[in-house]
């Protein structure tokens, strides 16, 4: 651990530069991971940036969970979706949508090992975006406007231990199961996922095979 009491591998990520958004998804610069994830700094300054959430499905149409590493800085040891991240400041990734499905294939790669000759940006489906802020421990917390991604494919695993502790295939019961387990205090679920549950998830995932169906360009706001 560092002096502050950080994962030394996760520490070093603080230092990527995120993308700064208005809150309409109009990019309006940059800080580090760092500074967005700082409550003080969301609270005070009202640092948004932008997210991505992907949740991917195998060909039996079950969904990929994991459990958060207990390095991780923000909501260390929750369950949530198969992938959670941020585009960079990079210029490959701050053109919008384009952007976000580039950054997410690159973090299924470097998070669950997934090899990147399985994961074309075609295989990453846009439907919607939502705006929520929460926060984590100590002086942590998420402000984003975060980028929903499906994709349905049989992958290879490769999990990256500092990033992902567990991580399994379940059916609509299982997640029912688990946000039971969440509301009972037994575990912890991410709020960005508890949200899309309970607005969404469970709708779209009757959906799988025509999922640009539900594909709109409003941002979702819970905040």
């Amino acid at each position: 651990m560092s002096a502050a009491g950080l994962d030394p591998t996760q520490e070093s990520l603080l230092k990527e530069e995120c993308i700064l958004v208005d809150v309409n998804d109009n990019a309006i610069g940059h800080r580090s991971k760092r500074e967005c994830h700082e409550w003080e700094r969301i609270e005070g300054e009202g640092l948004l940036h932008r997210a991505f959430s992907v949740f991917l499905f195998d060909s039996s149409n079950k969904l990929l969970l994991q459990q958060r590493s207990d390095a991780k800085i923000t909501f260390p040891g929750y369950y949530t979706n198969t992938c959670c991240s941020h585009p960079l400041f990079l210029s490959e990734e701050t053109e919008g949508e384009l952007g976000v499905r580039r950054a997410a294939r690159r973090k299924l790669n470097q998070e669950l090992g997934i090899p990147l000759e399985q994961i074309s940006l075609e295989d990453l489906n846009f439907v919607t975006r939502i705006h929520y802020k929460a926060k984590s421990h100590g002086e942590w917390g998420e402000h984003e406007i975060d980028y929903i991604l499906f994709m349905q494919k049989d992958v290879s695993l490769n999990l990256n231990p500092n990033e992902v502790q567990f991580c399994s295939y379940s059916d609509v019961k299982d997640v029912e199961k688990l946000l039971a387990s969440a509301e009972g205090g037994e575990v912890k679920v991410t709020p960005w996922f508890k949200l899309i549950c309970d607005k969404f998830l469970f709708q779209w995932w009757k959906k799988l095979g025509d999922i640009s169906s539900c594909e709109d360009k409003e941002i979702h706001r819970f905040c």
